[in-house]
C-alpha cells in the first residue's frame, strides 16, 4: 500500500445543497437519504447509462454527476444560504484511510467536499519520469510518487467520491513551493503544461500503473476539472490566465482573504483562504489546518499533552467564523485541509466536530466549489454586488430585503476583522 502519508509534512499551506433544494437534481438523494451510494448511473426508466471509455479506459463518460442540488436564483428579499466549503489538498487515500473517513462523515452529515488531487499520486514512482515539471528536471517532485497499490486504493475513493456528488479538483503535480523555481516563478505556459500534465495522468493511470482490470473513473476529467489550489498557495497571477485558458471557472490560491462575498479575476471565481479568529490569540489565521499548527506548535510532532487544546483551538476558530458569517453577511466559509495526522490527529477531529455541527443547521449548505460556483453564476450580478457591500461580520442595516432590491447601506452586527493576521510562508 500506499506509504503511510505521501505529503511533505513541513511547510504546505494551502485551501452545499443550494438554494431551493428539495433533493439533487437526479432524484437520487436528499437530505434523509445522502448516505446512500450509487452504483451506475441511471436513466429515466432505470436503465444504466452508457458507458463512452476514453482514452486507455482510464477514465469514461457515464453521464451527468449524479447526487447534484439544484440550482435556483434567490428571489426577492430572500435572505442568502450560509455555504461552507471544506476542501482537501493532495487527496488521496494512504495508510491512515482519511479520504475513505471524510467520505463517511460527509454522506453521515450531508457534506459534499472537494478533493484537490495531486495528479503525482496517479503515477507509479518506477515512471516518475514521465512527470517533465516546468523549471524541473524529468521526475523531480517535492511530494511523493505513489506504487500500485495506493494508486488502486486512491482510485476507489476518487470514484466514490464523484458518485456521491462531491468534486475532484486539482492541486496540480509536484508541489514546488518557494523563490527557487517554486509555482510562484512559474509562467503562464508554465502553468498550462502543470495542467495538462495533471490531466493526463488522472487520463493513463491504467497504461502507466498496469491496472487494466480496474474500473475506469466515471468521468471525463478534462471536462469535469474546473478549479484547483496551488501549492503553498503561491503564483494565483499567472495561474489565472493558464486556468482561463484551460476552462477552468474558479481558483482557490489565494491567501488571507476576509469573510466576504467573492469576486472574480478576470472571469475566474476567486475562492480564497479565509482571515479567521484564532480563541484567545490577538490575531487571526487562515482557514486551514496547517496555519493552526504553524501558529501552535510549529511542528507535525509537538508536545502531546497540548494536542488536546490545540484541536479545540482550531475547532473553536472554525465556529467562531462560521457563527459572524452565519449570523451577519452570509458569506460562503472556505475551510482547507490535508489528510494528515498532524499532532496525534487533532487536527482532523477539529474538522470533523465541525462538519458535524454546522452542515445540518438549518440554512446552511456544506458544498463542493464547483457547486457554488454554479449557484453564484445562477444568480443576479446586481444581487451579488449588493452582498458584496457588506463587510466582516455585517448584516443589512435595513433587513435583507432592502439590500436584496438594491439598498447597499449596511451596518456591523459583529465587530469588524481588525485582527492582524499570521500566516505561513509555503
Amino acid at each position: 500500500m500506499m506509504a503511510a502519508s505521501l505529503r511533505a509534512t513541513v511547510p504546505v499551506v494551502a485551501a452545499a445543497v443550494l438554494i431551493g433544494v428539495a433533493g439533487c437534481s437526479t432524484g437520487t438523494a436528499t437530505k434523509s437519504g445522502a448516505g446512500q451510494k450509487d452504483s451506475a448511473p441511471r436513466q429515466k426508466g432505470g436503465a444504466a447509462a452508457p458507458v463512452r471509455l476514453i482514452g486507455d479506459g482510464s477514465t469514461a463518460f457515464t453521464g451527468a454527476q449524479p447526487n447534484q442540488p439544484a440550482v435556483k436564483r434567490m428571489q426577492p428579499g430572500q435572505r442568502p444560504p450560509q455555504f461552507v466549503v471544506f476542501s482537501w489538498d493532495g487527496a488521496g487515500e494512504d495508510g491512515q484511510r482519511l479520504f475513505s473517513h471524510f467520505r463517511e462523515v460527509g454522506r453521515k452529515y450531508d457534506a459534499r467536499m472537494t478533493y484537490f488531487l495531486s495528479g503525482v499520486y496517479m503515477l507509479p514512482a518506477d515512471k516518475r519520469d514521465l512527470y517533465h515539471p516546468p523549471l524541473h528536471a524529468p521526475g523531480a517532485s517535492d511530494i511523493g510518487f505513489n506504487d500500485v497499490e495506493g494508486i488502486r486504493a486512491t482510485l476507489e475513493q476518487i470514484r466514490g467520491a464523484w458518485q456521491e456528488g462531491n468534486e475532484i479538483g486539482t492541486h496540480f503535480n509536484g508541489h514546488f513551493c518557494g523563490p527557487d523555481r517554486g509555482v510562484g516563478t512559474w509562467s503562464t505556459e508554465d502553468w498550462v503544461d502543470e495542467i495538462e500534465q495533471a490531466e493526463a495522468f488522472v487520463k493513463s493511470w491504467k497504461t502507466n500503473a498496469g491496472l487494466e482490470a480496474e474500473p475506469p473513473l466515471p468521468f471525463d476529467y478534462s471536462k469535469e476539472l474546473v478549479g484547483g489550489r496551488a501549492p503553498c498557495l503561491e503564483g494565483q497571477r499567472n495561474l489565472i490566465p493558464a486556468a482561463k485558458a484551460m476552462g477552468f471557472r474558479y481558483d482557490a490560491s489565494s491567501s488571507g482573504g476576509l469573510q466576504v462575498w467573492p469576486d472574480r479575476i478576470d472571469g475566474i471565481w476567486d475562492f480564497p483562504l479565509q482571515q479567521i479568529p484564532v480563541p484567545g490569540r490577538a490575531f487571526e489565521t487562515l482557514s486551514m489546518d496547517y496555519n493552526f499548527l504553524a501558529n501552535q506548535s510549529g511542528t507535525t510532532q509537538g508536545d502531546p499533552s497540548r494536542h488536546e487544546a490545540w484541536g479545540r483551538q482550531m475547532r473553536d476558530g472554525l465556529l467562531a467564523a462560521f457563527d459572524r458569517a452565519y449570523n451577519g453577511n452570509r458569506a460562503p466559509l472556505f475551510i482547507g485541509n490535508h489528510f494528515e495526522s498532524w499532532n496525534g490527529g487533532t487536527y482532523m477531529r477539529a474538522v470533523e466536530d465541525t462538519i458535524k455541527t454546522v452542515c445540518p443547521r438549518e440554512g446552511v449548505h456544506c458544498v463542493t466549489f464547483k457547486q457554488l460556483t454554479d449557484w453564484l453564476d445562477a444568480q443576479d450580478p446586481e444581487v451579488l454586488t449588493g452582498l458584496r457591500t457588506l463587510g466582516v461580520g455585517e448584516s443589512p442595516k435595513d433587513g435583507w430585503t432592502a439590500l436584496m432590491n438594491g439598498a447597499s447601506s449596511a451596518t456591523s452586527s459583529a465587530p469588524p476583522s481588525g485582527a492582524s493576521v499570521r500566516r505561513s510562508a509555503g
